[in-house]
């Protein structure tokens, strides 16, 4: 008893300053890669940074995993595989932060559209942990045993990119791992603070684009057309109501249309509007009474404007563009939440709700063949939480973490779970 006393003293003393030690690289990583984001299946330069340094640790390092994925492996004696992982991509997002750092990058998307990228999923922050993390491990290898396989993922935002690498042997070609960890950053708790949760953590997600086709002529002759445009307005309004008034307030569920793109001038109504829309949801069943009612109201209400039959609104499933629930498995994560309030103080992580946004870390699961769990870290400045004010959300081009807080934090939440587990 006194020798695990003595070293559980060890261990939180050690690791609390391994990640003092490690934080000056990260951050000037982190620093790197926040002023030159690349969008997602096009993250070279941000692969080879990482693949660069990791080779430099002394693991053994595959590019190309999944198109532009990378895969850094250190074997370190018999015991558990722990893979851990980190996204590479970043978002089509003009960056408003203000910051001297801020990205000022701007390129074209595959559509061909001239776009601003920025971090402002905070993709910059995982891998400036991963790193920091991988940096820890290589240096404390007489404290572990085991395997650990380091992945950087591709795409996570157009959530493809994990698809991609287990098509591309990822669970097959590198060793099959035992348990599987991510961080994600939170812009709803203070820097630097740890959250879990057992069970579902995020929903399913599903894509959809509706067109809907009208009659076009003169804006000032809408008597003679089929004005596809009011219809749209009519759609987004009435699909709200499917939330509201066909789903269990038990259930959650997110209908979001996202764009409409419809007309080139003012005085022309247009023969065709598009709507792009996110489903967000839990439960198979609700996910499958969702898709149903928006195909039922968008026909519904272009059939009540006059369009015929045979023009009826297209609603198709954007197949590459969808992913399950991320499932956290209960004893993982609660042997994880134990090992993180030991090492960080039980005020320091907490459990959290679920949250309605999606990922495709939950692919690595491979429905629940293999143990996996997401953990959160708070990137938000106590003080604006207390001032009560509207912080900016994931994805707002205004969101900007508390860069020292955060990466400590989840450098202390990677390296400490994946210690426990090897240890």
């Amino acid at each position: 008893m006194l020798f695990a006393a003595n070293t559980s003293a060890q261990s939180k003393s050690g690791v609390a300053s391994e990640v003092l030690a490690v934080y000056p690289r990260s951050e000037a990583l982190y620093l790197d890669l926040h002023q030159h984001p690349e969008l997602s299946f096009h993250e070279v330069e941000t692969a080879a940074k990482l693949a660069n340094e990791l080779r430099q640790l002394g693991y053994e390092v595959t590019t190309g995993v999944g198109r532009t994925g990378i895969v850094g492996v250190m074997k370190n004696g018999s015991g558990p595989t722990v893979m851990l992982r980190t996204e590479l991509d970043a978002l089509p997002v003009t960056e408003n932060t203000g910051l001297p750092f801020a990205s000022t990058v701007r390129t074209k998307d595959d559509a061909g559209l001239e776009v601003g990228v920025a971090h402002a999923c905070g993709h910059d922050i995982h891998m400036a942990a991963w790193i920091g993390t991988a940096r820890i491990m290589a240096a404390d290898r007489a404290q572990w045993r085991g395997t650990l396989v380091l992945v950087g993922q591709p795409a996570e935002e157009l959530i493809s990119g994990a698809k991609a690498m287990i098509a591309d042997g990822l669970l097959t070609r590198f060793p099959r791992p035992s348990f599987a960890i991510a961080v994600h950053d939170d812009a709803r708790l203070p820097a630097g603070i740890v959250g879990y949760h057992a069970g579902p953590i995020l929903t399913n997600a599903d894509a959809l684009n509706i067109r809907i086709f009208g009659r076009g002529g003169h804006g000032a002759r809408p008597e003679a057309t089929v004005d596809p445009i009011v219809i749209a307005a009519r759609t987004v309004l009435a699909l709200q109501t499917i939330v509201s008034r066909e789903i269990s307030p038990f259930d959650p569920a997110v209908i979001t249309v996202g764009a409409i793109h419809g007309g080139t001038k003012r005085n022309i109504i247009p023969d065709q509007v598009n709507l792009l829309l996110t489903i967000r949801t839990f439960k198979p069943q609700v996910r499958q009474r969702v898709l149903a009612s928006i195909e039922r109201v968008a026909k519904g209400i272009a059939q009540a404007a006059g369009i015929p039959d045979d023009r009826a609104p297209v609603v198709e499933i954007v197949k590459n563009e969808g992913t399950e629930s991320t499932y956290n498995d209960p004893e993982l994560t609660e042997r994880l939440g134990r090992a993180l309030k030991r090492e960080m103080g039980a005020a320091n992580v907490v459990q959290i709700d679920p949250l309605m946004v999606s990922e495709d870390f939950g692919r690595f699961g491979l429905d629940r063949q293999i143990p996996i769990c997401m953990l959160n870290v708070g990137a938000v400045d106590p003080a604006k939480i207390a001032s009560g004010a509207r912080l900016p959300s994931l994805h707002s081009s205004e969101f900007a973490p508390v860069p020292d807080a955060t990466i400590r934090g989840a450098v202390k939440a990677m390296a400490a779970s994946v210690l426990e587990l090897l240890r």
